[in-house]
């Protein structure tokens, strides 16, 4: 990945146009025996001259919300053929409802820090560790120990969780559609 980034990176076009530089000069007879010196040297200058590369901090709020979309979907999917209770998938869908309603509204989402910090512990950590510890006990020991109450619980409260940031993002449209039906009765 850093090898790869690095040949599409300014400073190796730029190395390699001074290379290349040099490997003219050779071929013009200006090099002399050092040819390999003075290409390997222009190919340094040129790439010590070209300008770093931006860093970019902040991604792409579409990007990043079909991100956490994508790994949604694929817990949904992957919950749907294993060991779990029958409650589990109708609530982890209910769930992923909620949550997909902020992902579908990706510049929303970014401009409301909490809801985005919300959206993402609940999609990255939350919901995969609750689901994931229960499949990993030994199903003999989840059945006599009563984890599939536990696991349904647990996916209670992120339910709770998802609908109370849901509520809060969505707060703002709902003033605005109360606003307009006051403006509209006020014009009669």
């Amino acid at each position: 990945m850093v090898i790869s980034r690095y040949l599409a990176s300014w400073k190796n076009l730029a190395g390699c146009a001074g290379g290349l530089i040099g490997l003219a000069l050779h071929l013009a007879g200006l090099a002399g025996s050092y040819w390999v010196v003075v290409v390997i040297g222009l190919y340094g200058v040129g790439a010590l001259a070209a300008p770093p590369e931006r860093i970019t901090l902040v991604t792409d709020p579409e990007e990043e919300a079909g991100a956490l979309r994508s790994e949604l979907d694929a817990l949904v999917q992957r919950v749907q053929g294993l060991r779990v209770p029958d409650e589990v998938a109708p609530k982890l869908a209910e769930i992923a409802e909620v949550l997909r309603g902020m992902l579908d509204r990706p510049r929303a989402l970014r401009a409301d820090p909490d809801a985005l910090h919300a959206v993402t512990r609940l999609v990255g950590t939350d919901l995969p560790l609750s689901v994931q510890t229960y499949l990993n006990l030994p199903r003999w020991y989840a059945a006599a120990r009563g984890s599939g109450t536990e696991l349904v619980r647990q996916l209670d409260l992120l339910h709770a969780d998802a609908r109370r940031t849901a509520e809060r993002f969505h707060a703002a449209d709902a003033q605005r559609q109360a606003d307009h039906t006051r403006y509209l009765e006020d014009r009669e």
